[in-house]
């Protein structure tokens, strides 16, 4: 499959303030807001695109119309993990998966994001020998 862009469309309470959340934290630029509609594009990253739809909206699948969004976590994964903790902790986000390395080779913690989303931020660090081992995961 060929594509040109990765995209999320989140159902949102308020599209504009979920929006304006992920620019002020995470570095996306709101492009197009239509009210009940929030596009948005990281701003080092042009191909990766958020947008956020009044969950109410005609627009939004029948299915899922009016209700919460329930088990999405979205992930970034960045150089300096421990740098972005402290800078979102900072911010005043809620933590819900503190700091943790894992032994799979991950270093990462999450926060909360609007509208029911988990946001996690993650850096691979060096598998524990061990746990590869136990898992027969060890060459």
């Amino acid at each position: 499959m060929q594509f040109s862009l990765i995209g999320m469309a989140l159902a949102a309470e308020n599209p504009g303030r979920s929006a304006a959340w992920y620019a002020e934290h995470f570095g996306f630029k709101v492009g197009i807001d239509l009210g009940w509609y929030v596009n948005t594009q990281h701003a080092q990253h042009p191909n990766v695109s958020l947008d956020f739809v009044q969950r109410d909206h005609e627009s939004w699948p029948q299915a899922t119309r009016g209700k919460a969004v329930v088990g999405t976590l979205l992930a970034f994964l960045v150089a300096d993990v421990d740098a972005e903790f402290e800078r979102l902790s900072a911010a005043g986000l809620e933590v819900v998966l503190p700091l943790v390395t894992e032994p799979w080779g991950q270093r990462r913690f999450q926060v909360a994001a609007p509208d029911g989303v988990l946001v996690e931020v993650l850096q691979t660090v060096t598998p524990d020998p061990q746990w590869l081992a136990d898992n027969g995961l060890a060459g």
